[in-house]
């Protein structure tokens, strides 16, 4: 069984993701609040020597440590998010892990919500939209964080880019959507957005299970929505995910 490392594990994706595959792998976490569902190191996530030990003999680490407010001010991003992540890289690194799997966030584009057709889609003004003929967002169109959160997530993305480059570290880096403890919208704009339980945990196996021959991608997570405006093409063609919940379901 392959040892997977979940940074901030105490989280609703930790929980979800160790509760989906700890029977499946060998999972244990680092957190500074107390986990007991498998073995876990309390420690601060920005303190590089405290969580060392953890990383120790682990395959793949999915990283989910920072402050997952997406209305965090630049202070609390600056002193929490981007050194979370540089930790968890570098502690990757000397540790030797094979393959470092990046919570990253919609948010790092979400300025073009703002933009047609996409501002259309939130609002549920389906009328107005062509949804066979609009254009998808992909993973090579620029980014636009909506505000700090976004931006500490781009630098998570671009760190990672480096280590892979640099050291050779594999990286993927999942652009989640909505993820809520209910596993369905709540929301007119999470009937486009939504990523359930089910598809996060297939998405995370991808990831895990993919060809040691990626050293880098971006995927966006998100169930097979008809309405989803990210594209997942490069996602089941790199790494085959294949969502399978449709948010509509819950309509």
């Amino acid at each position: 069984m392959k040892k997977i490392l979940i940074t901030g594990i105490s989280g609703l994706v930790g929980g979800v993701i160790t509760g989906k595959l700890k029977d499946k792998y060998t999972i244990t976490g680092v957190d500074r609040r107390k986990f007991n569902d498998v073995p876990t190191l309390q420690a601060d996530c920005t303190n590089l020597e405290r969580v060392l030990p953890a990383f120790n003999g682990i395959d793949v680490v999915i990283d989910l440590a920072s402050d997952p407010n997406q209305y965090s001010e630049w202070d609390v991003i600056h002193k929490t998010n981007l050194i979370c992540t540089s930790t968890a890289l570098e502690a990757s690194r000397i540790s030797g892990v094979e393959r470092y799997i990046f919570a990253s966030s919609n948010h790092v584009t979400g300025m073009y919500e703002f933009d047609s057709p996409y501002k259309e889609i939130v609002n549920g003004d389906y009328s107005k939209v062509d949804n066979k003929n609009f254009q998808l967002l992909t993973t090579q169109m620029p980014i636009r964080p909506d505000g700090p959160y976004g931006i500490g997530k781009a630098f998570g993305e671009a760190a990672g880019r480096y280590y892979s480059d640099k050291y050779g570290l594999s990286v993927m880096c999942l652009r989640i959507g909505t993820l809520n403890a209910e596993s369905a919208p709540t929301n007119t704009r999470q009937f486009s957005t939504l990523l359930t339980h089910n598809d996060l945990a297939r998405l995370v196996i991808s990831c895990i299970e993919a060809s040691k021959d990626i050293r880098f991608g971006i995927y966006y997570g998100v169930s097979n929505n008809k309405w989803k405006f990210w594209d997942t093409s490069n996602s089941l063609q790199e790494i085959n995910y294949k969502p399978e919940d449709d948010a509509e379901s819950f309509r």
